[in-house]
């Protein structure tokens, strides 16, 4: 014991040494990271052993699996951990490996976030919104949003994942121990190295041939320039004439000649112009006529038209309603392909908007200019019903690719045109009358009644207060339906109409077959409409009965029932 006394003998101070080494061997502090060796292994925890803790500390095996180490978990291994807590509230310590490998990395993290370096990672998952990325040096997750994956949108990355590459830091959060990188960043700056040097060749005024169309926006359009360079033709630099959205012009996968016009090497910019490759048309504008046939080429179909040039440079719109003087709804991919020289009418020359317009079925004959040429109004032609609809017919007439227009009222004189129009189909053979034709519209009206007798010319030499004899066809009790002797037509006797006497304005009176006679109340032949009247005929008969044998006595209004008392007073007389 004598060592321990004397401190100044150097036995006594080589003990001293090794005494103060093994006990700061492990320095036992909350909040710092520790070497432990796994002392057991169960099926759930990891045990370890760690010198001046009374007790050994548990990790969730999961936890050491989630982060790669799965190959450490054996007895003897060593595994760094945070020591977060010497004694919780249960008398357990409490340690963290995912924290200690966390706080272990981010210090070089940091060192290259600040130096504005690159690291060394491989993608191990999928995760929402991103991937998690974990750092090769220090084992550290971080977080790779999928907006910086790549510089143009990946429909699968598996390819990437688990592969060593390179990745930028682009935010660090010291707070929650957080970090975000890009791999997109990395991309970018080699590109942009290559692509400096790929600008250098070009200068303004090259001629650059066989462009690809990669792409288009409002503002423009863009060209692939051997898979190597990506620039930019603006609206105003497509054509001399007005273009209001590149796909008016282009197809993604056509090839064109652009003009170098500006190289900006600090954007790494090249713009290029199609229409300065060739002079401005509209400085010779005036070489080109109005109602003038010319021929036009096909160089875009759109679901509204197709746009051709009539020379290079000078691009204008053939609308869908400028294909054909009959076909209302013509498609543009039935009649041309791209390509194809059509001949055209220039109709609208605009030099302040720098607008030409133009229309194909100018070129041909007006059918309805012919149609009305040979078949004025008024002639009676042979037709085909080619369509028909819940209210009319539509007729072809003989060759001339014309549709007429025929109401159903036109095709009968009778009330019954709707069920008229049922007896008719698709491919009947009729024969018209000419109504109407308004050339403007594009429409011809025509008539079937027309072409036959007019059975209210039965009428023609009628007149108010006539007598007829009329066949009652049925009764309702709105009055009599009845047709006229002679006449197909048919007409209705009002109830107040039947008889004088209110008592025997009956409709019940008659079971329908009778004959019986009337009265023309009203004719009137501009309107077409008829009334008849039983009681006009018996105030008629009154009347000259009275007018043949005396009075009418005072109070007394049927026509019949007091005659024989005015006999009487007349013969008296």
């Amino acid at each position: 014991m004598e060592i321990y006394k004397d401190l100044s003998n150097p036995a006594s101070k080589e003990f001293e040494k090794l005494l103060n080494n093994q006990l700061t061997k492990n320095t036992i502090e909350e909040g710092k990271i520790i070497e432990g060796k796994i002392n057991k292994i169960t099926e759930k925890f990891v045990f370890l052993f760690i010198e001046g803790l009374k007790s050994e500390p548990v990790i969730d095996i999961n936890e050491l699996k989630s982060m790669g180490l799965s190959k450490n978990i054996a007895i003897g291994e060593t595994i760094s951990v945070l020591l977060e807590k010497i004694e919780d509230k249960n008398g357990d310590v409490v340690v963290s490996a995912s924290k200690a490998q966390k706080i272990k990395g981010w210090d070089k993290l940091v060192e290259a976030y600040e130096k504005k370096e690159p690291i060394m990672g491989k993608i191990t998952s999928k995760c929402k919104g991103g991937c998690i990325v974990e750092h090769l040096d220090t084992g550290s997750l971080m977080f790779l949003p999928g907006s910086q994956i790549s510089d143009k949108p990946l429909k699968n990355i598996d390819h990437l994942i688990n592969e060593p590459q390179k990745f930028a830091l682009i935010k660090l959060d010291k707070v929650r121990g957080n970090a975000c990188v890009s791999r997109r960043e990395i991309i970018s700056t080699f590109k942009k190295e290559d692509k400096a040097k790929i600008i250098e060749k070009y200068k303004v005024g090259d001629i650059i041939k066989g462009a690809e169309v990669k792409g288009y926006s409002s503002f423009g359009c863009f060209f692939n320039v051997n898979n190597e360079l990506d620039v930019l033709v603006h609206l105003q630099e497509i054509s001399y004439s007005r273009v209001t959205h590149p796909d008016e012009i282009f197809n993604i996968g056509e090839k064109h000649d652009l003009k170098v016009i500006s190289v900006d090497k600090e954007k790494l910019q090249v713009g290029c112009s199609i229409k300065q490759l060739s002079p401005d048309p509209f400085e010779h504008i005036e070489n080109y006529e109005l109602k003038k046939i010319y021929k036009a080429k096909v160089v875009k179909i759109m679901d509204f038209g197709a746009f051709c040039e009539l020379e290079p440079g000078l691009t204008t719109l053939l609308h869908s309603s400028e294909l054909s003087w009959t076909k209302k709804n013509t498609s543009v991919k039935k009649m041309f392909k791209v390509g194809d020289e059509i001949d055209c009418v220039i109709t609208e020359i605009d030099k302040t908007k720098r607008r030409v317009a133009i229309s194909h079925k100018l070129t041909k004959e007006n059918p309805f200019e012919t149609f009305e040429k040979k078949y004025p109004v008024g002639t009676e032609v042979n037709g085909e019903v080619v369509n028909k609809n819940e209210y009319s017919l539509f007729v072809s007439i003989e060759n001339l690719d014309i549709d007429a227009f025929l109401h159903c009222n036109d095709l009968t004189y009778l009330d019954n045109s709707e069920e008229e129009l049922k007896k008719f189909s698709k491919g009947d053979k009729i024969k018209v009358k000419v109504l109407e034709i308004k050339i403007d519209d594009q429409k011809i009206r025509v008539g079937l009644k027309q072409t036959q007798p007019d059975p209210f010319n039965w009428f023609k030499d009628k007149a108010v207060n006539n007598v007829i004899t009329v066949k009652i066809v049925s009764t309702d009790s709105k009055g009599l339906i009845v047709r006229p002797e002679g006449c197909e037509m048919d007409f209705m006797i009002r109830k107040n109409q039947i008889a004088i006497n209110p008592a025997d304005a009956r409709t019940s009176r008659f079971t329908g077959g009778e004959r019986i006679d009337c009265a023309i109340s009203e004719i009137d032949f501009n309107k077409r409409k008829v009334s008849l009247s039983i009681k006009l005929l018996e105030e008629l008969e009154k009347k000259e009965a009275l007018e043949k044998y005396g009075s009418e006595g005072s109070g007394k209004n049927l026509p019949f029932s007091t005659l024989s008392e005015e006999l009487n007073k007349k013969n008296k007389k």
